[in-house]
């Protein structure tokens, strides 16, 4: 009996077809040798799924396995390099997967239960700041049973703990290629899923190939993928009006979304599938900086910034408000900062100044990465410094950064104020809370709040993840009272394609990654 949860998350994708009269079709085409492109703003940071907590594990999903994963249309873990996994006893403590048979990496060497402990216990070992072993905070060993059994023994209740394994970053990978104490850093890939790593160049494109020993559920209907790396989106969108690509994804701005859909005459031949999205973007406050770390100034922050504006300006209808860090469609969602603060009012920014003794214009410097999340965010950072400047109670200054040198500088605890976006790792209100507070928390600026721990403690004995609401309502009260972190908007994802390529509406998970197996070119129309 495997593991599941009920979820209330919203994660049925919508497609829209820009083709007059004409629908995205679902049934693959008949031939198998054929090979796709797709471009995307989003390069991987690292290969190494033990440094990987970000945008790297859209490449990670399609040429590693994890343990269990999320087939298209399954909204909790289903086994993948597994034969079954389970809780074996009623407390959720101890979590228990069986090998499938005749597993190996693409350099021949066999999976077995002793390179599971091994990628899992590296992850741990390593410990890289920011990186994925703050999702392991509830593992306390891992045992083996023969060649293909494993057991996770955890420290604590944790109902959320086969989700934490779908996860990329729980990639496995091959000991004898990946050091037990450092990160691989030979820019190549040693794995066993769906694809083979052929040929990487970093910040321009990957080249993959069908891995023939790939044994999981993923039902390739293709036989290669080129991803593509633009720096911008401009090029990538020019690059498939040309057909020098298939399909884009992520980075598209909000511009070229409502110009796609508008199906003017020089899109003729594409069309767009629109996603329902759980991704988030909002500001970290470092309380260690002279201005951010006084309570006043956020709340001051939080009492102007106009989400409806900031939407309609730079967006145009492609994302909307957010008042909580847990985004719609997601069980425990609360508009917990509009409760606090409501809609965005000068005066009474004003008062919670002038009452912490500020009288003066609040000089602060924030920083956003230029190469993560889309074209959008330079214009979105403008228009929030125009709204903090327009009050005459801040002057504000605009830094940005490529993103290896961005999460270096805010892990270093270097930026006062700085953006961070969010794409769930999977789709359960923990995901939104456990990974921005702690001493390892993501955004790596410690946050410990005892009152928020007890929360995640309780809601983690909860099997049943649509029954937690009343442990994050309280958790997100927390959150509005401290204001070291600042929800913005939720957006929408879309992927914009050619007319002759089907799957796209299947080609998103539960984590927003795209399985870029679930892309085919259709053999007629």
């Amino acid at each position: 009996m495997f593991y599941r949860a009920s979820l209330q998350a919203a994660a049925a994708l919508a497609s829209l077809s820009l083709l007059a009269g004409c629908g995205l079709l679902s049934d693959s085409s008949s031939e198998t040798d054929q090979q796709i492109a797709v471009g995307t703003t989003s390069s991987p940071s690292t290969l190494d799924p033990a440094a990987a907590w970000d945008g790297s594990w859209e490449l990670m999903r399609n040429v590693f396995q994890t343990l269990v994963s999320f087939p298209t249309g399954t909204m909790s873990p289903e086994p993948d390099a597994a034969e079954d996994c389970q809780f074996t006893d009623s407390t959720s403590m101890a979590y228990r997967c069986k090998l499938r048979q005749g597993l190996k990496f693409s350099n021949g060497e066999a999976i077995n239960a002793e390179a599971v402990k091994y990628s899992i216990d590296r992850i741990v070992k390593i410990k890289v700041k920011g990186g994925p072993a703050g999702l392991l905070g509830s593992l306390d060993r891992v045992e083996t049973k023969g060649d293909d059994t494993v057991i996770f023994h955890l420290s604590k209740a944790d109902a959320t703990f086969p989700f934490i394994l779908a996860t990329p970053a729980m990639s496995l990978v091959a000991p004898s290629e990946y050091p037990a104490d450092k990160i691989r850093d030979d820019g190549k890939v040693t794995g066993s899923g769906p694809y083979v790593l052929e040929s990487y160049e970093p910040g321009n494109k990957a080249e993959l190939t069908k891995n023939p020993d790939y044994k999981g559920f993923a039902n390739r209907k293709n036989t290669a993928v080129t991803i593509r790396y633009f720096k911008d989106s401009a090029p990538m969108v020019d690059a498939l009006k040309k057909k020098e690509i298939d399909a884009t994804y992520r980075g598209l701005t909000a511009e070229e979304v409502v110009g796609l859909e508008d199906n003017k005459k020089d899109n003729a031949g594409l069309q767009i599938v629109e996603t329902v999205g759980a991704d988030i973007r909002f500001l970290v406050f470092n309380p260690k900086d002279p201005a951010a770390g006084k309570p006043a100034v956020r709340r001051a922050i939080a009492q102007l910034v106009n989400r409806d504006a900031l939407v309609a300006k730079v967006y145009q209808g492609t994302a909307e408000p957010l008042y909580s860090m847990v985004p719609k469609g997601i069980a425990g969602h609360t508009t917990s900062f509009f409760d606090a603060f409501g809609d965005a009012n000068k005066t009474k920014a004003k008062e919670i100044l002038t009452e912490a003794g500020i009288t003066e214009p609040v000089e602060m410097t924030f920083w956003f990465t230029t190469d993560r999340y889309g074209s959008s965010t330079a214009p979105e950072f403008a228009e929030i410094k125009r709204q903090l400047e327009d009050s005459g109670l801040f002057k504000i200054t605009l830094k940005s950064a490529p993103w290896k040198t961005f999460q270096e500088g805010f892990t270093k605890g270097e930026y006062p104020v700085f953006g961070r976006g969010w794409f769930p790792d999977f789709p359960d209100p923990d995901n939104f809370i456990a990974p921005f507070v702690g001493k390892d928390s993501v955004t790596g600026t410690p946050y410990l709040t005892a009152e928020i721990d007890q929360q995640l403690a309780s809601s983690r004995q909860e099997s049943d993840r649509g029954a937690v609401s009343a442990q994050f309502k309280k958790a997100q009260e927390i959150l509005v009272e401290d204001v070291r972190l600042l929800p913005l908007w939720q957006g929408k994802l879309y992927v914009a394609a050619g007319e002759d390529i089907g799957g796209g509406e299947r080609a998103l998970d539960p984590q927003t990654v795209m399985q870029m197996w679930e892309l085919y070119r259709k053999a007629s129309w």
